[in-house]
C-alpha cells in the first residue's frame, strides 16, 4: 500500500456516546441483539427490490463474526472475518467477504436441505414464522443463503455446521461491476483454523472495537492511468476507507464491502464513519490488473 498522506481531520466523533458497547464484552449479548436488530429493521425487503436488479449479476457474501485471535499472545475479539484476494482473480488484494453468485445447478438443492433440522437457517429463530408467512422470500433467503454458505466452503473451507445464521442485511448494488450482493450475517463457532482456495491470500480479522474507533478511517484516492479513464468512464476518485494495521502488515477495505460492513456497524453501535472530505489520504492504482486479474 502506499504511503499514507496525513491531513488534519475536522470531524470528531464521541464513542462514548454510542449505542450498546457493552456488547463488546458479550459475545452471546452480542449474538442476541444482532438477531434481533437485523430482523426488526431489514425484513429482507431489499431482496425483492427489482430497482436493484436491472439486469444486473445476483451473489450472495457471507459477513462472518467470530472471536479471533488478532496478534499472538493477546486474548481473543469479537471480529469481522475477511478474505484477502489473491492476485490471481479480479479485485486483487482487496478485503471481502466470501462469497459469489448462485450456481444454477447446484445451489437449489443445497437450499432444501437448510429446512433440515440443526441446519443455519432451521435454526434461525424466525425461519418457521417468515417461511409461512413469506413462502416466496423464504425460497429466495434459503437459494441465497446456500450459495454464501456453498462458497465459504470452497474459499475458506468453513464447515456449515459452525455457522449461526443472525440474518439479511440489505442489498447492495456494486459501482464498478453490474452486480447486486446480498450480503448475509453469521457467527461463526468453534472454527479457527481455515484452509484457503487459490482465490484466497489470507484471512484478515478485524476486532468490531477498531472499526469503532473514528482515527482507523481513511479518505481512499484511487488514481485511473490516463489511457484507461475512458475505459473505466472514470478518473479520480476519493472513497472512504478503514486501515486495518497489525505489526508491519496493513490493509484497506473500502468498496462494497466497506459499505456492508460500516452499514452493520451502524444498525448494531449507531456507529458512522467520520465524513469523508475530513479523513487522511491513501493513495491507490485502479489499472486493468485490478479489474481482470493479474495472473
Amino acid at each position: 500500500m502506499a504511503r499514507m498522506v496525513v491531513v488534519e481531520a475536522k470531524q470528531r466523533i464521541d464513542v462514548h456516546s454510542l449505542e450498546n458497547l457493552h456488547l463488546l464484552e458479550d459475545p452471546k449479548a452480542l449474538r442476541s441483539h444482532v438477531l434481533r436488530t437485523i430482523f426488526e429493521k431489514c425484513r429482507c425487503r431489499s431482496l425483492f427490490d427489482t430497482r436493484m436488479w436491472d439486469g444486473a449479476l445476483s451473489s450472495t457474501v457471507m459477513l462472518l463474526l467470530g472471536m479471533q485471535t488478532i496478534e499472538e499472545s493477546k486474548v481473543p475479539e469479537i471480529s469481522i472475518i475477511l478474505n484477502k484476494r489473491s492476485r490471481k482473480v479480479r479485485q486483487a488484494g482487496d478485503l471481502c467477504c466470501p462469497g459469489g453468485t448462485v450456481e444454477a445447478q447446484l445451489d437449489p438443492w443445497l437450499a432444501k436441505l437448510l429446512s433440515f433440522p440443526g441446519t443455519p437457517l432451521s435454526c434461525w429463530p424466525y425461519w418457521a414464522c417468515f417461511r409461512r408467512k413469506n413462502p416466496q422470500a423464504a425460497r429466495l433467503l434459503s437459494l441465497l443463503l446456500a450459495t454464501g454458505i456453498r462458497e465459504s466452503w470452497e474459499e475458506m473451507r468453513l464447515s456449515p455446521f459452525c455457522i449461526r445464521f443472525l440474518g439479511p442485511l440489505p442489498s447492495q448494488r456494486l459501482l464498478l461491476f453490474r452486480r447486486v450482493i446480498h450480503p448475509m450475517v453469521g457467527w461463526v463457532r468453534w472454527q479457527e483454523r481455515f484452509i484457503l482456495s487459490w482465490e484466497v491470500e489470507k484471512i484478515v480479522s478485524i476486532p468490531l472495537r477498531s472499526l469503532l474507533n473514528p482515527a482507523h478511517y481513511a479518505r481512499y484516492r484511487l488514481y485511473v492511468p490516463p489511457d484507461l479513464e475512458e475505459k473505466f468512464n472514470r478518473g479520480t476518485q476519493d472513497f472512504p476507507c478503514f486501515i486495518h494495521a497489525t505489526g508491519n502488515q496493513t490493509e484497506v477495505l473500502w468498496g462494497a464491502t466497506f459499505r456492508i460492513v460500516t452499514l452493520f456497524m451502524e444498525l448494531v453501535f449507531g456507529f458512522k464513519p467520520p465524513e469523508v472530505s475530513s479523513l487522511p489520504l491513501v493513495p491507490g492504482i485502479l489499472d486493468e490488473g485490478y479489474i481482470f486479474g493479474r495472473e
